[in-house]
């Protein structure tokens, strides 16, 4: 249990890190996305737990939600600023699949590692590649409501 603890707490610290590398003329970029990730994941976190695909047996907030408070409201938001923060405007549509593909990997092999050897979560009709998915296509959701938000401000999002 103590190893888990010690988890949550360096992933708080480490993803807290990742907002200064943020550039200053793209952090309106990241906190629409920041806000709009925490929307997304919050209502697809409740419902993956509370259709018991999966749980999170070691968590902040465990008397209050069931969902991992750290990263469906935290860790994926704030990596979902920088994604957008970097996103690569000016590159062709293979480079930008696999800026896509790359962040979703980042975020998926780490889970499969937690979800073996440590009680943050547990698969139970769920699988790694369900997690790779859904991770894709919130990215890309929340890549698009950017976009779209910030239509007319050209300069924001190159």
């Amino acid at each position: 249990m103590k190893l888990e603890w010690g988890i949550l707490i360096s992933v708080w610290l480490g993803i807290t890190g990742l907002i200064f590398i943020i550039p200053r003329n793209k952090r309106r970029l990241a906190i629409v996305a920041f806000f709009f990730k925490q929307v997304i994941t919050w209502i697809a976190g409740l419902v993956v737990v509370e259709n018991q695909l999966l749980t999170y047996p070691i968590r902040l907030f465990s008397g209050i939600n069931r969902s991992s408070f750290t990263y469906e409201y935290y860790v994926y938001p704030v990596i979902c600023g920088v994604f957008n923060a970097y996103y690569p405007n000016s590159r062709g549509k293979i480079y930008k699949f696999l800026y896509y593909v790359a962040y979703c990997t980042v975020l998926t092999v780490p889970e499969v590692f937690l979800e073996k050897k440590t009680d943050l979560i547990h698969y139970i009709h769920w699988n790694w590649y369900w997690s790779w998915i859904t991770l894709f296509i919130t990215f890309w959701m929340t890549r698009c409501f950017c976009v779209w938000f910030f239509n007319g401000l050209a300069k924001e999002m190159d």
